[in-house]
Protein backbone atom coordinates (compact mmCIF):
# COMPACT_ATOMS: atom_id res chain seq x y z
CA UNK A 1 0.00 0.00 0.00
CA UNK A 2 1.71 3.02 -0.81
CA UNK A 3 1.69 6.25 1.31
CA UNK A 4 -0.56 8.14 -0.28
CA UNK A 5 -3.16 4.71 0.40
CA UNK A 6 -2.07 4.53 3.94
CA UNK A 7 -2.73 8.41 4.08
CA UNK A 8 -6.32 8.21 2.68
CA UNK A 9 -7.14 5.01 4.84
CA UNK A 10 -6.39 6.68 7.99
CA UNK A 11 -8.25 10.25 7.11
CA UNK A 12 -11.37 7.55 6.28
CA UNK A 13 -11.49 6.10 9.92
CA UNK A 14 -10.94 9.75 11.19
CA UNK A 15 -13.98 10.95 9.24
CA UNK A 16 -16.44 7.75 9.70
CA UNK A 17 -16.20 8.24 13.19
CA UNK A 18 -17.49 12.02 12.95
CA UNK A 19 -20.79 10.85 11.44
CA UNK A 20 -23.99 10.72 13.15
CA UNK A 21 -25.95 7.87 12.70
CA UNK A 22 -30.44 8.03 12.33
CA UNK A 23 -31.87 5.20 12.97
CA UNK A 24 -35.45 5.21 10.40
CA UNK A 25 -34.74 8.95 9.22
CA UNK A 26 -36.13 9.77 6.55
CA UNK A 27 -38.33 6.43 6.61
CA UNK A 28 -38.41 3.13 7.62
CA UNK A 29 -35.78 0.89 7.84
CA UNK A 30 -33.41 3.44 6.42
CA UNK A 31 -30.11 4.07 8.45
CA UNK A 32 -29.48 7.65 7.75
CA UNK A 33 -25.76 8.65 8.06
CA UNK A 34 -25.13 12.21 8.24
CA UNK A 35 -21.74 13.69 7.21
CA UNK A 36 -22.28 17.04 7.78
CA UNK A 37 -20.63 17.05 11.40
CA UNK A 38 -17.55 17.02 9.25
CA UNK A 39 -17.87 20.48 7.97
CA UNK A 40 -18.70 21.76 11.82
CA UNK A 41 -14.59 21.07 12.12
CA UNK A 42 -12.30 22.41 10.25
CA UNK A 43 -9.77 20.36 10.56
CA UNK A 44 -12.11 17.38 9.63
CA UNK A 45 -13.30 19.37 6.84
CA UNK A 46 -9.20 19.97 5.43
CA UNK A 47 -9.09 16.10 5.76
CA UNK A 48 -11.83 15.47 3.68
CA UNK A 49 -10.59 17.64 1.07
CA UNK A 50 -6.99 16.05 1.02
CA UNK A 51 -8.48 12.40 1.21
CA UNK A 52 -9.96 13.28 -2.23
CA UNK A 53 -6.96 15.10 -3.60
CA UNK A 54 -4.64 12.39 -2.60
CA UNK A 55 -7.12 9.71 -3.85
CA UNK A 56 -7.20 11.48 -7.39
CA UNK A 57 -3.93 13.12 -7.72
CA UNK A 58 -2.45 9.10 -6.92
CA UNK A 59 -5.30 7.58 -9.28
CA UNK A 60 -4.28 10.08 -12.40
CA UNK A 61 -0.90 11.06 -12.11
CA UNK A 62 -0.45 11.90 -15.81
CA UNK A 63 -4.29 13.64 -16.83
CA UNK A 64 -5.01 17.21 -15.96
CA UNK A 65 -8.09 17.23 -13.93
CA UNK A 66 -10.15 20.43 -15.51
CA UNK A 67 -13.14 20.18 -13.52
CA UNK A 68 -15.03 18.75 -10.90
CA UNK A 69 -18.59 18.26 -11.38
CA UNK A 70 -21.06 18.50 -8.03
CA UNK A 71 -24.56 17.36 -8.02
CA UNK A 72 -27.26 19.36 -6.23
CA UNK A 73 -26.97 20.02 -3.27
CA UNK A 74 -24.36 17.94 -1.08
CA UNK A 75 -21.78 17.37 -3.94
CA UNK A 76 -21.68 21.87 -3.40
CA UNK A 77 -20.91 21.54 0.06
CA UNK A 78 -16.85 19.98 -0.95
CA UNK A 79 -16.50 20.00 -4.46
CA UNK A 80 -15.88 23.69 -4.56
CA UNK A 81 -12.85 22.85 -1.88
CA UNK A 82 -11.66 20.12 -3.83
CA UNK A 83 -11.34 21.87 -7.61
CA UNK A 84 -9.59 24.39 -5.60
CA UNK A 85 -7.04 22.01 -4.08
CA UNK A 86 -6.50 20.77 -7.69
CA UNK A 87 -6.40 23.92 -9.50
CA UNK A 88 -9.24 22.98 -11.40
CA UNK A 89 -12.86 24.58 -12.82
CA UNK A 90 -16.08 23.44 -10.70
CA UNK A 91 -18.87 23.22 -12.37
CA UNK A 92 -22.66 22.42 -10.64
CA UNK A 93 -25.01 19.76 -12.15
CA UNK A 94 -28.20 21.28 -10.42
CA UNK A 95 -32.22 20.42 -10.62
CA UNK A 96 -34.41 22.00 -13.18
CA UNK A 97 -35.17 25.45 -13.44
CA UNK A 98 -32.37 26.51 -11.72
CA UNK A 99 -29.58 27.54 -14.16
CA UNK A 100 -30.18 29.98 -17.46
CA UNK A 101 -28.75 29.81 -20.46
CA UNK A 102 -28.54 26.97 -23.31
CA UNK A 103 -29.04 23.13 -21.17
CA UNK A 104 -28.38 19.92 -21.39
CA UNK A 105 -31.30 17.83 -19.66
CA UNK A 106 -31.09 14.54 -18.08
CA UNK A 107 -34.28 12.68 -16.32
CA UNK A 108 -33.47 10.30 -13.53
CA UNK A 109 -35.88 7.98 -11.05
CA UNK A 110 -36.49 8.95 -7.45
CA UNK A 111 -37.75 6.74 -4.75
CA UNK A 112 -40.86 8.48 -5.70
CA UNK A 113 -40.96 9.85 -9.12
CA UNK A 114 -38.78 11.51 -11.62
CA UNK A 115 -36.42 14.99 -11.09
CA UNK A 116 -34.18 16.66 -13.59
CA UNK A 117 -30.76 17.36 -13.95
CA UNK A 118 -29.25 20.42 -16.14
CA UNK A 119 -25.90 21.71 -16.49
CA UNK A 120 -25.53 24.82 -18.90
CA UNK A 121 -23.59 24.26 -22.15
CA UNK A 122 -20.97 26.53 -22.51
CA UNK A 123 -19.90 25.31 -18.42
CA UNK A 124 -17.36 22.96 -19.56
CA UNK A 125 -15.71 22.61 -23.38
CA UNK A 126 -15.71 19.63 -25.53
CA UNK A 127 -12.81 17.24 -24.33
CA UNK A 128 -11.96 18.40 -20.75
CA UNK A 129 -11.74 15.94 -17.94
CA UNK A 130 -14.21 15.65 -15.16
CA UNK A 131 -14.85 14.44 -12.09
CA UNK A 132 -18.60 13.61 -10.88
CA UNK A 133 -18.83 14.29 -7.04
CA UNK A 134 -21.68 13.88 -4.56
CA UNK A 135 -22.20 12.95 -0.93
CA UNK A 136 -23.54 9.57 -1.26
CA UNK A 137 -24.69 6.38 -3.71
CA UNK A 138 -27.72 4.88 -3.49
CA UNK A 139 -29.34 3.89 -6.62
CA UNK A 140 -27.01 5.56 -8.98
CA UNK A 141 -29.30 7.37 -10.37
CA UNK A 142 -28.67 11.07 -10.11
CA UNK A 143 -25.26 10.31 -10.91
CA UNK A 144 -26.38 8.29 -13.80
CA UNK A 145 -27.87 10.80 -14.66
CA UNK A 146 -24.60 13.33 -13.96
CA UNK A 147 -22.56 11.32 -16.31
CA UNK A 148 -24.78 11.26 -19.52
CA UNK A 149 -25.24 15.25 -19.08
CA UNK A 150 -21.19 15.11 -19.26
CA UNK A 151 -21.51 13.25 -22.38
CA UNK A 152 -23.86 15.23 -23.61
CA UNK A 153 -21.06 18.21 -23.43
CA UNK A 154 -18.86 16.14 -24.99
CA UNK A 155 -16.75 15.87 -21.84
CA UNK A 156 -14.44 13.03 -20.79
CA UNK A 157 -15.59 11.66 -17.62
CA UNK A 158 -12.89 10.15 -15.20
CA UNK A 159 -14.19 9.00 -12.56
CA UNK A 160 -17.52 9.22 -9.85
CA UNK A 161 -16.30 9.95 -6.45
CA UNK A 162 -18.43 10.10 -3.14
CA UNK A 163 -18.21 10.48 0.17
CA UNK A 164 -20.70 7.39 1.47
CA UNK A 165 -21.71 4.40 -0.53
CA UNK A 166 -25.07 2.24 -0.06
CA UNK A 167 -23.53 -0.98 -1.33
CA UNK A 168 -26.73 -3.00 -0.78
CA UNK A 169 -28.65 -0.93 -3.17
CA UNK A 170 -26.31 -1.62 -6.04
CA UNK A 171 -25.80 1.86 -7.10
CA UNK A 172 -22.23 1.51 -9.02
CA UNK A 173 -23.74 -0.82 -11.39
CA UNK A 174 -25.54 1.93 -13.42
CA UNK A 175 -21.97 4.30 -13.22
CA UNK A 176 -20.52 4.92 -16.95
CA UNK A 177 -16.79 5.38 -15.58
CA UNK A 178 -14.89 3.79 -12.64
CA UNK A 179 -15.81 5.15 -9.15
CA UNK A 180 -14.27 5.75 -5.74
CA UNK A 181 -15.80 5.78 -2.27
CA UNK A 182 -14.00 7.61 0.54
CA UNK A 183 -16.24 6.11 3.50
CA UNK A 184 -17.24 1.98 3.89
CA UNK A 185 -20.46 1.99 3.03
CA UNK A 186 -23.90 0.26 4.35
CA UNK A 187 -23.85 -3.56 3.11
CA UNK A 188 -27.51 -4.16 4.11
CA UNK A 189 -31.19 -2.06 5.25
CA UNK A 190 -31.46 -1.44 8.38
CA UNK A 191 -33.17 -4.20 10.41
CA UNK A 192 -36.08 -3.58 12.83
Amino acid sequence: MSNSSEEIAEIANELKNALHQYPNFPSEGILFEDFLPIFRSPILFKKLIKAFKLHLLQTFPDIKIDYIVGLESRGFLFGPSVALELDCGFVPIRKQGKLPGNLAKATYVKEYGEDVFEIQLEAIPEGSNVIVIDDIIATGGSASAAGELIKKVGANLLEYDFVLELDFLKGKEKLSAPSFTLLSGQTEKLRN
